[in-house]
């Protein structure tokens, strides 16, 4: 005999021995049976499971443990499977000795002999009743807060890293539609960082990104917009691969929730418009006056100078004693009084604080307040806003009289005598770092050769009577200095044949230096 049969004799003496101490302490019941399921051998976790002694089971079919209520096709599965020579899994409803039910987790292997023919069957089998209740109640609490999420009025929406909803409910999708099925979340998200890009700290609360942050969503040709109040958390998932048991790093989402304050909103703008009419009409006359004071001014440097200037001529050639020299310095003298006097009368601009803004929302109080005119003119507007656009940092004030500005010319433009063709549209939308605001009219339109000179300082292209079928001008130059306060530029579209198209565009982040 060879060393290595030596070595082996006493291993395959042991093994039946260390076989037997294994299924024996094996904390899955194990069982043995003939081929007609009759128990032959039983391990002592088949005893704790079942509640059966060995004697009580050995000789006895495995039916014993059956409940009677496991559908007669598992069964007819199982002896199909077995009688190929193959092995079944599957879950039966057993009953213990006792009478109480349990859910096993049951595998049947066929056991051949050395000629391949199937002499008994090994079964093995776990108590799951109490992981089959766990999973229920997760599947049915699911189940519960699916329901309640979907039958929520606020919009729900789960979002990865990468901002792809992957959660949302009812609320969201009917969203969804009503925006022309563009992505609700995308929207409020980029108008919420917006904001928070021009905050220097975002303020954090009990845990959430951010906190009942208003959104104000335009749609194109519906007057009203309609308001959101969003709140956003972070959500953490453990992750559930094998190879981060011990290091589990998982995924967060942004979990964002917002609620429609439109009706809430609604009211509060009517009494914020009452009280913006009544501003803005003030402010209006105020730049009314401004600008005929300054006018008037302007207009009398002139021939003051030119006047004063004959006065030098006079006393350089006849001398200071001169009466038409000393008649006319005292007219330069008091025609100078009477520009000092002018000037205190002009009124000083306001000081406006610079604050965050929509530059959607100043061109709607603009046109809110228009209305009156718009309708007397018989004009009709057209209102094409980007739905969400990224908020500014301005002059709320300022901003709304450019925009009045370029609005109130478009009227006077198209309210000539036997213009028929009377529509004015007003478009907004997000360019790479500003926004973009258009306001095209059909009306006269302007020549080119006036097209610069139209934002000169008083400069008008009205005629006498109000007839000249031009745009006014006047108020251009004011607009221009506002959109350069804010960074930002006007510009007349020449290649625009057919009315009147102005461009306004509007830095997002400008230099404050």
């Amino acid at each position: 005999m060879s060393s290595a049969s030596k070595t082996i004799a006493p291993q395959a003496a042991i093994l039946p021995l260390v076989f037997q101490q294994a299924v024996d302490q094996a904390d899955v019941a194990i069982s043995i049976t003939d081929t007609r399921a009759n128990i032959l051998y039983v391990n002592p976790a088949f005893c704790r499971v079942t509640g059966y002694d060995t004697s009580e089971v050995v000789g006895h079919n495995e039916s014993i443990l059956s409940n009677k209520t496991t559908p007669p096709e598992v069964y007819k599965s199982l002896w199909q499977k077995l009688a190929r020579g193959e092995s079944w899994s599957g879950t039966l409803v057993n009953k213990r000795k006792d009478g109480s039910k349990y859910l096993a987790d049951l595998t049947i292997t066929p056991v051949t002999d050395a000629g391949g023919e199937v002499v008994n069957y090994l079964g093995m089998h776990r108590d799951i009743t109490e992981m089959h209740r766990l999973e229920c109640q997760v599947k049915n609490q699911k189940a519960l807060i699916e329901s309640v999420v979907d039958a929520a009025p606020m919009v729900i929406a789960l979002l990865d890293a990468d901002d792809k909803v992957v959660l949302d409910n009812s609320a969201y999708k009917t969203l969804m539609a009503d925006l022309g099925m563009i992505e609700p979340a995308s929207l409020l998200l980029a108008s919420i960082r917006s904001e928070l890009a021009h905050e220097e700290t975002a303020a954090r609360n009990d845990g959430y990104l951010f906190l009942d942050r208003e959104v104000r969503v335009e749609r194109p040709g519906v007057n009203a917009p309609r308001w959101f109040s969003c709140s956003g958390v972070r959500v953490h998932e453990d992750d559930d691969r094998a190879d981060a048991f011990f290091a589990n790093e998982g995924r967060s989402y942004l979990l964002l929730v917002a609620k429609d304050i439109t009706t809430v909103r609604a009211q509060q703008e009517k009494a914020r418009m009452a009280a913006l009419q009544a501003v803005m009409a003030d402010e209006s006359r105020v730049n009314v006056l401004r600008e005929s004071l300054s006018a008037a001014v302007f207009q009398l440097e002139g021939p003051l100078n030119m006047i004063s200037s004959a006065v030098g001529m006079l006393t350089r050639r006849e001398g200071t004693t001169s009466p038409k020299a000393v008649a006319l310095g005292e007219a330069v003298r008091m025609g100078e009084e009477a520009l000092t006097g002018l000037r205190t009368m002009i009124p000083a601009q306001s000081v406006e604080a610079e604050s965050v803004v929509n530059a959607n929302e100043l061109l709607r109080d603009v046109l809110d307040v228009s209305t009156g005119r718009l309708l007397g003119a018989g004009i009709r507007v057209t209102w094409k806003p980007q739905a969400v656009l990224p908020a500014l940092r301005g002059y709320p004030n300022k901003l709304r009289s450019l925009f009045k500005a370029l609005i109130d010319n478009a009227i006077e433009a198209m309210s000539v005598r036997g213009w028929r063709e009377r529509e004015l549209t007003v478009t907004s939308h997000a360019l790479l770092g500003s926004v973009e605001v258009i306001i095209e009219d059909s009306g006269p339109g302007i020549p080119p050769e006036l097209q610069l000179k139209v934002f000169e300082p008083f400069f008008t292209t009205r005629r006498q009577g109000g007839d000249g079928g031009r745009h006014l001008g006047t108020g251009l130059s004011a607009a221009q200095q506002v959109a350069m306060d804010h960074g930002g530029s006007i510009e007349i579209d020449a290649a625009h044949t057919h009315g009147c198209r102005v461009r306004i565009v509007l830095p997002v982040q400008r230099d404050h230096g």
